[in-house]
């Protein structure tokens, strides 16, 4: 059984709320690096990327994180190199933020670099972490059972997220 949470217009909504929160945190820098982890982390990046270019003038760079998910542990890759973000303002986006795990890995592997700015966007937060991470903009909290499960469908117009 499955019921749905977000429906597409929700979605859209939550992700240009998301957008003109990041514009207004970095509103002071040139350039900022939108870092999406690997699959639905990534398509959410690119939404979020494709409304800041509507709204602001921001220089946007896109950049896909690869995580290994069931073994977080192993070397993280991303699509751009580490001299392109450094210094930069950077906002890592994930579709669902449940135990905290992939976010804290990825965020361990950005802070080996300087950077101007640090943030993280989700799209759904659960609340059940398991280590000490926040998403700075999300675009919805629920607060589910353990054995509950959040998915996240990204299709060209008919994106939604449903509780399983």
């Amino acid at each position: 059984m499955q019921n749905i949470i977000l429906n597409h217009q929700e979605i859209q909504h939550k992700i240009k709320r998301i957008s003109y929160q990041i514009f207004e945190t970095f509103v002071n820098e040139k350039e900022i690096i939108i870092a999406g982890i690997s699959k639905s982390g990534y398509v959410l990046a690119e939404k979020i990327c494709e409304e800041l270019r509507i709204i602001s003038d921001l220089e946007i760079t896109l950049c896909e994180v690869n995580i290994n998910k069931q073994n977080p542990q192993e070397k993280i890759t991303t699509s751009i190199s580490s001299e392109l973000y450094q210094n930069k303002g950077l906002i890592l986006v994930d579709d669902v933020l449940n135990s905290g795990t992939t976010l804290i890995y990825g965020v361990k592997h950005f802070l080996e670099v300087p950077l101007s700015k640090f943030k993280t966007a989700v799209l759904v937060d659960r609340n059940h972490k398991k280590y000490p991470v926040k998403a700075d903009f999300k675009g919805l909290s629920l607060s589910t059972s353990l054995q509950e499960h959040i998915q996240v469908v990204f299709e060209k117009d008919n994106s939604y997220v449903y509780l399983s």
